[in-house]
């Protein structure tokens, strides 16, 4: 049986993606900050006939949280098939470039950006076990530099999001240079944005959340013939998915 740990996993898109790898077969590990939190998600997807799901503590911020996860899942597997980095926070208004503070900026890449790191590069040694690791950074296209600065794209007056938009920029070159570093493995690494989707982080504004998580787990499941150092919005493109870093 395959794998997978997802960050930020209690609620919204992390949550469903855990529901979708579970019904295609997969043991989960549901990690979420708040360990009360991912028990009482742990027992929603349960109650769906979904129990090869476990809840872990998970702190992407906090490095001892980081090492304390890989000790407890090193010891029950020597393999990861899948990581889903999910857990991602907006920094907070005010959301622009002129009045944000320092702070928002701040906690914002050390959720976004260092966390994602962190987390990747305690489990890689795991994943590097698995015929068929996948990593998926789950993005934004307001972190496409390329669109942010067409005054064509559609959301281009619709709010800049200063702070957000930056971390996930980073983001997105991380992914980059993870997947150039392991271009000759058999590891496929993309950033895959899901959407504008309902959920807390959106205030229940969007589309689906089931195909939020669609999206997410096309990547997740991806062959070797699949694609790795890439950038997918199916909202924004749904002809190849593919859009501009």
């Amino acid at each position: 049986m395959k794998s997978a740990l997802i960050t930020g996993a209690n609620k919204g898109i992390g949550f469903e993606v855990a529901r979708q790898l579970l019904q295609n077969g997969f043991y989960v590990y549901l990690a979420s900050r708040d360990l009360k939190n991912g028990l009482a998600a742990v027992e929603k997807l349960r109650a769906e006939n979904l129990n090869n799901v476990e809840v872990v503590q998970l702190d992407v911020t906090d490095e001892q949280s980081v090492k304390a996860l890989r000790e407890t899942i090193g010891k029950k597997t020597d393999v990861l098939d899948v990581l889903i980095n999910n857990a991602g926070i907006n920094g907070g208004a005010p959301y622009t470039a002129l009045e944000a503070g320092k702070d928002q900026f701040k906690a914002a890449f050390e959720t976004n950006v260092f966390g994602v790191a962190s987390v990747t590069q305690a489990f890689i040694d795991l994943m590097r076990q698995s015929p068929e690791p996948r990593i998926v950074m789950v993005s934004s296209s307001v972190g496409s530099l390329t669109q942010q600065s067409n005054p064509e794209w559609p959301a281009y007056h619709f709010g800049k999001y200063a702070v957000y938009g930056a971390s996930k920029a980073a983001l997105n070159m991380y992914t980059v240079h993870l997947a150039y570093e392991l271009k000759d493995t058999p590891f496929k690494v993309n950033a895959v944005d899901p959407g504008y989707t309902k959920t807390d982080f959106t205030y229940h504004n969007g589309g689906e959340i089931e195909a939020a998580g669609k999206r997410i787990l096309k990547y997740a499941l991806i062959d070797q013939s699949g694609p790795t150092g890439m950038f997918f919005s199916e909202e924004t493109n749904p002809t190849t998915g593919e859009i501009p870093w």
